[in-house]
């Protein structure tokens, strides 16, 4: 049984798949060097879906930043000066929020109060996410279907072409409820090795109410919500305190156990990405490159840490291109 690690992105326009795929995977690999993993990896595989709301991908050669194609936070290596604050007064601010908000907006069937007040919010500020829910999309081949049936068919054909393999779901974002949703309505009968979320929004009361009414459909009422049926070892979902996305990311109160006994786990990590000077605890590449998803990560491929004789080799390799830096630097001051 070979291994596959499948990705699929979140909200916004993205650049072009195989650009975006190789990212991903780089920040992997980056990930798993930084914290003395070998950086080997198995097959990586990429759902893209943007097209499927953006008529054109973001370019790397548009220099134009008012450009709707420009492209403002590539991928970048993890700055070695970023510095970690400690947020526990905000840990317990947002935990105490997470539950009221839950209170206020969900009745106990899970559906929602306050819909219309919801739906302005997603309409102004996640549009993407109301396109998925509730419009119809029409692709370049002409083919005309909701958003949601096309994006998940992309990712449940992803999935049943490595159906006899050992898989590792990673959803980002929008597409941990991709995720979510492909695993619970259309794929039970694939199982999923491990499913990774990364700066989910699963914890919103109005992504709660969506998944809860769709199981109602089938099932005919809803008490909670449960890990898909065919997560078989584990559910990890990752989360920065200061990811706004994330908001609401204990998730492992908010989702029951399934028939084997799975449930989140949620991880709180450090996202260091930085683009220009400016960070984003949301950005994928920075959580594909933490402490915590690296350990998971060589764990499920099973490569282990490096070997001594690595770790000299990259340590020295380290010493010399910081070498490098501070004499650039001199030069500089010096001119």
């Amino acid at each position: 049984m070979a291994k596959v690690i499948i990705g699929i992105h979140g909200l916004g326009n993205k650049p072009p798949e195989q650009l975006l795929e190789k990212w991903w995977k780089m920040s992997m690999i980056e990930g798993l060097m930084l914290n003395g993993h070998s950086r080997r990896i198995p097959r990586f595989e990429l759902v893209y879906w943007a097209d499927v709301i953006h008529s054109s991908p973001l370019s790397e050669s548009e220099t134009d930043k008012n450009s709707p194609c420009y492209i403002d936070e590539k991928y970048t290596k993890a700055p070695e000066d970023f510095h970690a604050e400690n947020h526990d007064t905000r840990k317990k601010v947002v935990s105490f929020l997470g539950k009221q908000m839950n209170r206020i907006f969900l009745n106990e069937d899970l559906s929602l109060n306050y819909s219309s007040f919801s739906d302005t919010i997603m309409k102004k500020y996640f549009r993407d996410l109301d396109i998925y829910y509730k419009e119809n999309c029409t692709l370049k081949t002409g083919q005309t279907a909701p958003a949601n049936e096309i994006i998940r068919g992309r990712l449940a054909q992803k999935l049943e072409k490595h159906s006899k393999d050992r898989i590792m779901l990673i959803g980002h974002s929008m597409g941990s409820i991709i995720a979510f949703d492909v695993l619970s309505f259309m794929t039970s009968h694939i199982n999923i090795d491990t499913l990774v979320t990364i700066g989910s929004p699963l914890g919103w009361p109005l992504v709660i109410s969506r998944i809860a009414d769709e199981q109602k459909k089938i099932t005919g009422s809803v008490k909670h919500l449960s890990t898909p049926p065919s997560v078989v070892r584990g559910w990890y979902n990752y989360s920065d305190i200061l990811d706004k996305v994330a908001f609401n990311y204990k998730l492992s109160e908010l989702f029951k156990p399934n028939s084997l006994g799975i449930s989140p786990t949620d991880i709180l990590v450090v996202n260091n990405y930085m683009s220009y000077g400016i960070s984003n605890p949301h950005k994928s590449f920075g959580y594909l490159r933490t402490p915590e998803f690296s350990e998971l990560l060589a764990e499920f491929t099973g490569s282990g840490k490096m070997t001594l004789g690595r770790k000299i080799v990259q340590h020295t390799g380290n010493i010399i291109r910081n070498m490098g830096k501070r004499i650039g630097v001199q030069k500089k001051q010096t001119e």
